[in-house]
């Protein structure tokens, strides 16, 4: 039985991370933390000797450099990579660019981690974890699929509710314990595929 790989990465730590900002479909760059973080991923995956066949990535450019150092750290620095903005963060609408912290203080404690962290409650003008799964995992289905099928190894450079929404699909994870998962920045998630079937490394 033939076996593949599938490979998960959130971006290195962003500028706004570092600021404690909601980032969602906003742009910021790496910090010199981020970056190191892309790099320690890409050596981790080299140590591990996995020869990837294409990256899909986000339309946001903290998971395209993330994803490129990665591939220069593993000498495929030309690798085809796939850039959608259905990879993309979740968007955070009203809450985009304010202080986590000054936005407890503005609307409560307990509305923000309702928002943040609720399945299906989106920030005013925002999206939820569901809405960001409704556009994830459908495109995972369609593109990243097929190729895990004609047995490429694949590299998803992305986001933390992008890629949440992917490992609820792939491991099916409730609803109610899914909001509790964490995705660290630069920490790969290795994935088997074989026969329909993904093995959490």
């Amino acid at each position: 039985m033939n076996s593949n790989y599938l490979v998960l990465v959130r971006h290195g730590q962003s500028e706004w991370n570092e600021k404690n900002l909601f980032t969602g479909w906003r742009d910021p760059g790496l910090t010199e933390r981020g970056i190191d973080e892309a790099h320690k991923a890409g050596i981790l995956l080299r140590d591990k000797a996995i020869k990837f066949d294409l990256m899909f990535t986000s339309d946001l450019i903290r998971a395209q450099l993330t994803g490129q150092i990665i591939l220069d750290e593993l000498g495929c620095s030309d690798l085809q990579t796939i850039k959608d903005q259905k990879l993309n963060e979740r968007a955070y609408g009203d809450l985009t660019g304010m202080n986590k912290d000054e936005a407890r203080k503005e609307f409560g404690e307990e509305q923000v981690h309702i928002w943040r962290r609720s399945y299906d409650t989106c920030p005013p003008s925002g999206e939820s974890l569901k809405d960001t799964y409704d556009r994830a995992v459908p495109y995972f289905e369609e593109a990243i699929l097929p190729e895990l099928q004609a047995s490429k190894n694949v590299l998803v450079a992305a986001h933390g509710n992008s890629l949440r929404a992917i490992v609820k699909h792939l491991e099916n994870i409730s609803e109610t314990d899914i909001v509790k998962l964490e995705i660290a920045t630069g920490d790969p998630i290795i994935y088997t595929y074989s026969d329909g079937s993904y093995t959490r490394s």
